[in-house]
């Protein structure tokens, strides 16, 4: 039987590693929507017109090198705003989320677009100054030169192209329960939103 987890959120909030952990705690499978447009961004880069990356893509492209650097995730965000991008991809984000044994998709519009029949829909959310602050350091530990300031510019810009792009633009579906993790440790936000899943599923 198919059971669907739909969260959403910005970059940074938490949403991957909520997701990962709620999927690994039910033992369904999980999906990072957010690969799907970071390696299409990743094709664009390299001269592969968005539409035409979108149609071609593959399992294979979603482990490629380079897929969680800034320029990605830049290019991600600018091909995620192409409405004939997100129609190319949005037949393999809903087949993924009724596969056979429960499914955890994480990304920008899976509950409001994708999977609005959704059994369970979260938006996973926090302050940008925190949202920056995280991405800052991530990637400082993976060995990156990064500036604070310009971390926080390039999260309240991806924000902006996100929110306000006129096809599926981020935003909490309106059932979705809502989690901040700007003060919450990992594991306060992992249980609220396995309590979530858990109610849901007990209904």
């Amino acid at each position: 039987m198919s059971f669907t987890v739909a969260i959403d959120g910005p970059a940074a909030a938490g949403k991957g590693t909520i997701s990962k952990a709620v999927a690994a705690h039910f033992g369904f499978a999980h999906l990072d929507t957010g690969l799907l447009y970071r390696a299409v961004g990743r094709k664009l880069l390299d001269g592969v017109p968005a539409e035409e990356g979108a149609r071609g893509l593959t399992p294979e492209d979603l482990s490629a090198d380079g897929l969680r650097t800034p320029e990605v995730a830049q290019a991600a965000s600018k091909v995620a705003a192409i409405p004939e991008v997100r129609a190319a991809l949005v037949d393999f984000q809903r087949a993924f989320a009724r596969r056979a044994g429960g499914a955890v998709l994480d990304g920008r519009d899976i509950g409001t677009v994708i999977c609005p029949e959704a059994e369970v829909k979260l938006y996973v959310t926090a302050s940008a100054a925190v949202r920056a602050e995280r991405r800052w350091k991530e990637l400082v530990a993976s060995g990156h030169a990064a500036d604070l300031a310009e971390v926080q510019a390039d999260v309240e810009a991806r924000d902006a192209r996100d929110m306000g792009r006129a096809d599926a633009p981020l935003r909490p579906a309106d059932d979705a329960v809502q989690i901040d993790t700007s003060e919450l440790s990992i594991a306060e936000a992992v249980a609220r939103a396995v309590a979530a899943v858990e109610d849901a599923r007990g209904r």
